[in-house]
């Protein structure tokens, strides 16, 4: 019973939210710090009505942060509010053209200033790579990326596309790895408090020493220690299951 309501209210919440952040975009499109100030205030009421309490670990990797790419896991719908609570400032994603016509979220996934793009054509592919470069190296915008390329439903972290890093090189921009604990297995929201979700922000990773040919091993690299925080956070947590 808790369930259905919960759903009804965060259903409600996110249409409401995501009405008000138009208007704020609206106000100052394309912004590339747009894109926190709506994650914040999905993440503010959205997880108070989900009954998930949110804990961040690391808040000192984002001060002085430079223009770099963030690496999350991407588990389930919600990372909308879970992770909406610690995206970085001028900070976009590169998203799938098709969003644009999702009613009232891909208007403002738009106006935020995110990188929009046809998958399907390799021209676009290279555009996008262009367009990241530009804003890494001249628009001091950072790029979030899911390298998973898929939700995982908190099972293990999976194998990370490469593109990500790519572009870091390109770019000479810095990686900057964020986890979040596996709360679709320690959660249960039909509880009044559904459970604890953790976030750790790890240190930047530098890629200007790094060849072009050792961006295999970097990616392992990263996986693998993004793997093992999420394992140090899962263990940390009480399943509410």
């Amino acid at each position: 019973m808790i369930l259905f309501f919960r759903t009804i209210l965060v259903l409600s919440y996110f249409f409401v939210v995501a009405l008000l952040g138009i208007l704020v975009c609206l106000f100052r499109p394309f912004n590339p710090d747009n894109t926190r100030i709506c994650g914040r205030m999905f993440s503010l009421g959205g997880l108070k009505i989900l009954g998930i309490k949110l804990t961040i670990e690391g808040k000192e990797n984002l001060i002085n942060m430079q223009p770099s790419i963030v690496i999350a896991n991407h588990q389930d719908n919600l990372d909308l509010f879970i992770h909406g609570g610690v995206i970085p400032k001028r900070t976009v994603s590169i998203g799938k053209k098709s969003l644009r016509y999702l009613p009232l979220f891909g208007q403002v996934y738009w106006l935020s200033g995110n990188i929009m793009i046809d998958r399907k054509k390799s021209k676009a592919s290279i555009n996008s790579m262009t367009e990241t470069t530009e804003a890494l190296k001249h628009q001091s915008t950072s790029i979030w990326v899911f390298a998973e390329g898929t939700r995982n439903k908190g099972e293990n972290l999976l194998p990370f596309k490469k593109g990500a890093f790519h572009m870091a090189k390109q770019a000479d921009a810095p990686i900057l790895p964020i986890c979040a604990s596996a709360y679709p297995k320690h959660i249960n929201l039909n509880k009044w408090h559904a459970g604890e979700v953790k976030v750790r922000i790890l240190p930047p990773i530098s890629t200007k020493d790094i060849a072009k040919e050792d961006l295999n091993i970097l990616c392992q690299s990263v996986h693998d220690q993004m793997f093992q925080t999420i394992e140090e956070l899962n263990s940390s947590i009480v399943s509410y299951k």
